[in-house]
């Protein structure tokens, strides 16, 4: 009979190592909406830039047949589809975010609502996605936010 064959460690696991691809959706926490409001508004925001996409390879002067991502988008799409939410606490830090993702470069999308439901008929900002891009983009310009 030969002896059993000694037991050996389990592979050590992987190393983590985090996605470098996500998605920041920030909702503005001052205007006190429901919570169904809050989650309406983040999807909106979250999906706008994949919608405009679609609704331009779709449209009849422009139609093309096919939507086209960059090269990180396709990545993010690809992988985790990780989003973070934070919040902001004043139109002017919201409208702040959009401008300086703008500023480099980053896709973002401000939201804002019509009205009809809350906010007495006066359209307002109400939420804006950063991304999907690189994290560390991203984070230069939402690193210092709360998360929701």
């Amino acid at each position: 009979m030969e002896p059993a064959d000694e037991p050996t460690a389990p592979d050590a696991p992987p190393a983590f190592a985090p996605d470098p691809y996500k998605q920041v959706i920030v909702i503005r926490r001052d205007l006190k909406m429901r919570r169904g409001k809050e989650i309406a508004q983040g999807a909106h925001a979250s999906s706008a830039w994949i919608v405009g996409l679609v609704a331009e390879a779709l449209d009849a002067t422009t139609r093309t047949g096919s939507v086209t991502v960059d090269p990180t988008a396709y990545a993010w799409m690809t992988s985790s589809w990780r989003k973070v939410t934070l919040q902001v606490h004043t139109e002017d830090e919201l409208l702040a975010l959009h401008a300086a993702a703008e500023a480099r470069g980053l896709r973002s999308h401000l939201v804002r609502d019509s009205g009809r439901t809350e906010f007495a008929g006066v359209p307002t900002f109400t939420a804006l996605a950063i991304g999907p891009d690189l994290a560390v983009e991203i984070d230069a310009v939402t690193g210092d936010l709360p998360i929701y």
